[in-house]
């Protein structure tokens, strides 16, 4: 059998596709986890931002999930109107915004805590393999990062 000659456009080849495949199957994971709470994913990951340290400015919100200020305005406003969340102006700087749980967005991190084991519980990869990828990615996003 002769050898298979590399191929630089080969899709097997690229580092995008894995990644971008792999991030539609988990969201789609998510989503009937997400559901049974009423969040979409990217609002999901708001939520565990602000869980892990409340009272964010939006710029910091950014940030942390590499979004721009005008992709987070609008699932801020979402998570406003589902009154999980409040943007008050910040007194010390009138441009920026801070945002802050409410009590139903608190309440909200017990019936989501159960979502990250549930998901683990649908993927058959051992979760040391699991962590690997996860190191690997965390050192792939962050040297990318603008």
């Amino acid at each position: 059998m002769p050898k298979e000659e590399f191929n630089p456009l080969a899709l097997k080849e690229q580092i995008c596709f894995p990644i971008y495949a792999t991030s539609r199957l988990i969201t789609r994971l998510y989503q009937p986890l997400l559901d049974e709470i009423g969040l979409t994913y990217t609002q999901y990951l708001v939520m565990m931002v602000l869980w892990e340290n409340d009272n964010q400015k939006v710029t910091e919100i950014g940030n942390r999930l590499f979004l721009n200020t005008n992709t987070l305005t609008p699932l801020l406003n979402k998570l406003i109107q589902k009154k999980l969340i409040s943007k008050q102006r910040d007194e010390s700087d009138e441009r920026a915004f801070i945002v802050t749980l409410s009590e139903e967005g608190k309440a909200m991190k017990t019936s989501a805590e159960c979502i990250p084991e549930k998901l683990a519980q649908s993927v058959d990869i051992p979760l040391e393999e699991v962590a690997l990828v996860k190191s690997a990615m965390w050192k792939f996003l962050n040297s990318v990062r603008d």
